[in-house]
């Protein structure tokens, strides 16, 4: 449903160096961005995993999957598939998850997925599928036994690439050698563990204690079975996470030395998700405090290698994600930054979202809902939207700004017939503060984001959000900072 380049932490010293310096001075690390512009533009903005966003997804009626897949483009496919089963509650969690002990629920569960494999037989005809990606909720809440029926089951219904990426998102909590290896076994040749933090009063707070030594062990493990790419998920802005105490994070993800990793900003909306209700925000670092947090982990993973992938990924300089973006290929949607940009993606489960051609289409969030659909033979969508041209053009500006922290006008204008500086008058406009603040580099050919304020890409995006109101709606959306 992934994802900056800061060389040192926000100091005092900065502020009163910066507070004043002209956007072609800007040209170095996050410190000289000062602590007033950091406060500024700590606004709500979507994350732009898609444009438009989720929120703004109307109910459907129809099959909006099978009108769009008859003039897609696409000649491949990417599958998701929702898992929403987890043992225990995160407390910082907004993923849809369904929180249970009883592994056999999972039985009924998949179950529907083949109903709606069924269901979708149209848009998995004739196309090849290049990657496949389990992600929920957790994953490995399915025991080896369910993880086989489900894998035997995809591959009943879905034709797989010789060389497609198959990945599964877990949490090591319930993880062992023998489970990994019947991962290994069924195909699976990418990982993604959830390190988060490593500190013992973080993971209490946020109900997730967790050993590091056992999620190193399982990283040696995976590279011994022979996957080729390992993830590690981590997150800032966590309740009671200071400076120190995620140096000490940052070090054991260094010394796991994965493929990618990715640090995610922890989004606090407790009027939307009860759990984060469990503490309050006088325990959560301030807007601040996560810049300062988000500056040491690029300098720190930047030092050993890492290159900076969009917002807040990093992978190995040979890794297909860093050679996408240093070619200027590297394309984002729900599941994050993605070398496989130009296929149609179809997801499986309830609140799976799938992009096909033109067309967005989410399922229903409630596992109920999602059961009646399928039991009364209705398409599984529940929500959606077909993209108007105006939502493309939009569609393709922020993506380039999320994906390569700049824009070509002229290839927006060749591709839609505009004049950019005319279409986008108002949004030009609007950019103008940001650009006296130092966040924007406009310039005749395009516009640029300097690696100095990669930090606010989604408040910058949001100046070409036609569907939102800064005021009103971006609300529902977490801080970007």
């Amino acid at each position: 449903m992934a994802a900056n380049d800061v060389s040192q932490a926000v100091s005092p010293q900065a502020v009163s160096q910066n507070k004043n310096q002209s956007v072609n001075q800007l040209k170095g690390p996050a410190s000289e961005i000062d602590l007033t512009t950091i406060a500024k533009y700590a606004k709500h903005a979507p994350r732009y995993t898609s444009y438009p966003t989720v929120l703004n997804f109307v109910p459907v009626n129809n099959d909006i999957l099978r009108i769009a897949n008859k003039n897609t483009q696409a000649k491949a496919l990417s599958i998701y598939v929702h898992i929403p089963f987890c043992q225990t509650l995160c407390y910082y969690c907004g993923c849809n998850k369904i929180v249970t002990r009883h592994n056999s629920k999972a039985d009924e569960y998949l179950d529907y997925i083949e109903k709606e494999l069924l269901s979708k037989s149209h848009l998995l005809a004739e196309r090849q599928a290049v990657s496949l990606h389990l992600g929920g909720g957790s994953p490995s809440f399915l025991s080896e036994q369910q993880q086989a029926t489900l894998m035997t089951m995809l591959k009943k219904y879905i034709s797989f690439d010789a060389q497609a990426e198959i990945a599964i998102e877990l949490d090591p909590r319930n993880v062992d050698l023998p489970y990994l290896k019947n991962l290994r076994e069924l195909g699976y040749n990418r990982l993604s563990f959830g390190l988060q933090d490593t500190d013992y009063q973080v993971q209490q707070t946020i109900n997730r204690v967790q050993s590091t030594l056992h999620i190193a062990d399982l990283v040696f493990e995976a590279r011994n079975l022979g996957f080729s790419s390992i993830n590690l998920d981590l997150i800032y802005g966590l309740p009671h996470q200071s400076e120190d105490t995620f140096r000490t994070t940052i070090a054991a993800t260094k010394a796991m030395s994965p493929d990618r990793i990715s640090l995610f900003s922890y989004a606090h909306l407790p009027e939307r998700f009860a759990a984060q209700r469990k503490f309050g925000e006088d325990i959560l670092p301030n807007a601040e405090q996560k810049a300062a947090l988000y500056n040491i982990a690029v300098t720190e993973f930047k030092q050993v290698g890492y290159d900076m992938i969009g917002l807040d990924h990093f992978a190995k300089k040979a890794d297909p994600l860093a050679r996408a973006k240093n070619a200027g290929q590297l394309h984002r949607n729900f599941q994050g930054y993605t070398t496989k940009g130009d296929t149609d993606l179809v997801g499986f489960g309830v609140s799976a979202i799938s992009t096909v051609g033109n067309a967005f289409a989410q399922n229903p969030k409630q596992l109920q809902d999602y059961y009646e659909q399928l039991n009364n033979h209705r398409p599984a969508a529940a929500i959606g939207l077909s993209l108007s041209n105006d939502d493309l053009i939009r569609r393709d500006v922020i993506s380039s700004l999320m994906c390569n922290l700049s824009l070509k006008k002229d290839a927006i204008e060749g591709k839609y017939g505009i004049a950019f500086d005319d279409y986008f008058a108002i949004e030009l406009d609007a950019l103008r503060p940001l650009q006296k603040d130092g966040l924007v580099l406009h310039m005749n050919e395009g516009i640029v984001v300097p690696e100095s304020a990669r930090i606010f890409i989604r408040v910058i995006c949001a100046t070409f959000d036609a569907y939102e109101d800064s005021t009103k709606n971006m609300t529902r959306f977490s801080k970007a900072i």
